[in-house]
């Protein structure tokens, strides 16, 4: 039996045409009409959650979760949350905050039509809640979020707030509170170095992930982790780009799932509401009624 913290893993539900990287080859009109290989990767996804006993968030984009209403619907079979990652997968500072406001409702509206609750946990595309894009606080707040992960607290050419708070804290805004939850860092050499997924759980040795949560754990801290479907998907096709872009996306898909067969085997994982429950930092759903 694995021991020690709770710590939370998502998902973000994107095909592998709609990530940053590949906004020169495809626009949204370009998107039905791509090859669709979404199943692959869910499947081993819930498939690989389903043999550590471990539950998750999938942050669904609206667009998908139209389209996929199934998918869905088998997300909260299996037992994971199910929270909002917008509609179109744009960038914060592009749509500002009336866009924000109905991309998160055309999200909940796809999502309660798919049977889902609906969401409290936001991730913006590719972490564009930054202090250009502090305002998505009070959208989200207001539209009743209670958490958020979309500050990623290190320096990157296109995101990051190197100097947020690296665990979980609350931001305040003029709607009222949210919690973020940042996907989860260490500190060395003065700065933070990224330990919760995404390209660099591939890049690096997933020894290095390890060693990262264990040193959270020491400290008493929950990591967010989170990865991509798309990441489970090595057969996928190739797109032309430079060899910064390819590198990026295609760097080990081959390893992304027996890597995380070994996390899940090394942690205790849940979903990202239940570990700000767990932590006592969201209140626990009533049972009364």
């Amino acid at each position: 039996m694995k021991h020690g913290v709770l710590h939370s893993i998502s998902f973000d539900v994107e095909e592998w045409y709609m990530v940053a990287n590949f906004r020169h080859a495809f626009t949204t009109a370009d998107w039905s009409r791509a090859e669709q290989r979404l199943d692959i990767g869910m499947g081993r996804i819930f498939d690989a959650l389903d043999r550590h006993g471990a539950k998750a968030t999938f942050f669904y984009l609206g667009w998908v979760a139209e389209r996929r209403p199934d998918l869905v619907q088998e997300t909260l079979r299996r037992g994971h949350e199910v929270g909002s990652h917008g509609f179109g997968h744009e960038f914060l500072w592009d749509i500002g905050p009336a866009g924000l406001d109905a991309e998160l409702a055309r999200t909940e509206e796809a999502l309660a039509k798919a049977g889902s609750p609906p969401p409290v946990g936001f991730r913006a595309s590719t972490f564009t809640l930054t202090r250009r894009t502090w305002w998505a606080f009070e959208v989200l707040a207001r539209r009743g979020y209670l958490y958020d992960s979309s500050v990623h607290p290190i320096a990157h050419p296109t995101y990051g707030v190197p100097d947020f708070e690296a665990g979980i804290s609350v931001v305040e805004s003029p709607a009222g509170a949210v919690v973020e939850f940042p996907v989860a860092t260490v500190r060395a050499f003065g700065r933070n170095w990224p330990v919760g997924g995404g390209g660099y759980f591939r890049l690096l040795p997933v020894a290095c992930t390890i060693a990262g949560l264990r040193r959270l754990e020491r400290e008493g801290r929950r990591a967010a982790f989170y990865l991509h479907p798309w990441e489970f998907d090595p057969d996928q096709p190739r797109v032309p780009g430079s060899w910064s872009r390819r590198f990026r996306h295609y760097l080990n898909l081959s390893r992304t799932e027996a890597r995380l067969d070994r996390l899940l085997a090394s942690f205790r994982f849940g979903s990202m509401r239940a570990v700000l429950e767990d932590a006592g930092e969201l209140p626990r759903p009533s049972s009364a009624g």
